[in-house]
């Protein structure tokens, strides 16, 4: 087979404990599932969920130990943090079950949505997709998937940021407001999910701007940490 150019190479991120890779497929983001988050953003009640994607190659692998660089974007004056606990699909599936939900897990990762909040509130305004504020190159940092069986007390874990060692984010995992498997059945309504989906399932209160040289400690006990320097 001859291609017109060189193919993009696969994404893919590391398994803790495992001599093998995960190849990433797609990127699922969950909108405003936490409720304080929620009314932050302007928005209360349990309003039925809602996703959008970033394209697979936003991602930015953040290893054990070392801090990533992560670029200040273009055409944006208010960048946010975001942090969120990420769920790796290993089974596929459509309209699974929330009880079934659990088979579907190969693990769970750390993971930032960064977003350029003031192009993301514009197109709010004008009705338009949200795209330009929250698909850039670069926008989603993640750590090493950790498998299922590894984690332990998910359901109250502490998820959290720290910016320059201060906390801006601090919340637990139980109070999202459409859990893991409650987002799972969701989602596989309306998308069909593969192995190698990410789903990046929303983030508690206290989003706020980075700037450059500014570094962020973000942690899901149980399952990891990753460290970010924006640049």
């Amino acid at each position: 087979m001859n291609y017109t150019f060189e193919p993009h190479p696969l994404v893919t991120i590391p398994v803790v404990g495992e001599d093998s890779l995960f190849p990433v497929h797609r990127l699922y983001c969950v909108g405003r599932n936490y409720e304080e988050h929620a009314k932050e953003m302007g928005y209360t009640g349990r309003e039925a969920p809602f996703f959008f994607l970033k394209p697979t190659d936003s991602l930015i692998y953040v290893s054990p130990g070392s801090t990533a660089e992560m670029p200040y974007p273009s055409i944006t004056q208010n960048f946010h943090h975001e942090i969120e606990l990420v769920v790796a699909i290993g089974k596929g599936g459509r309209d699974i079950a929330a009880k079934d939900a659990q088979e579907h897990i190969f693990g769970y990762a750390v993971g930032l949505d960064m977003t350029r909040r003031d192009l993301q509130n514009d197109m709010k305004k004008q009705g338009r997709p949200w795209d330009i504020g929250k698909a850039f190159d670069h926008s989603a940092p993640m750590g090493p998937i950790v498998p299922k069986a590894q984690v332990h007390g998910l359901e109250d874990a502490e998820i959290a940021l720290q910016v320059n060692n201060t906390f801006r984010q601090r919340s637990h995992i139980n109070k999202l407001i459409w859990n893991i498997a409650e987002t799972i059945e969701h989602l596989s309504k309306a998308w069909e999910l593969k192995a190698g989906d990410l789903i990046f399932t929303g983030t508690p209160e206290g989003v706020n701007a980075v700037v450059k040289g500014d570094h962020l400690h973000g942690t899901v006990a149980g399952v990891g940490s990753i460290d970010v320097k924006v640049i």
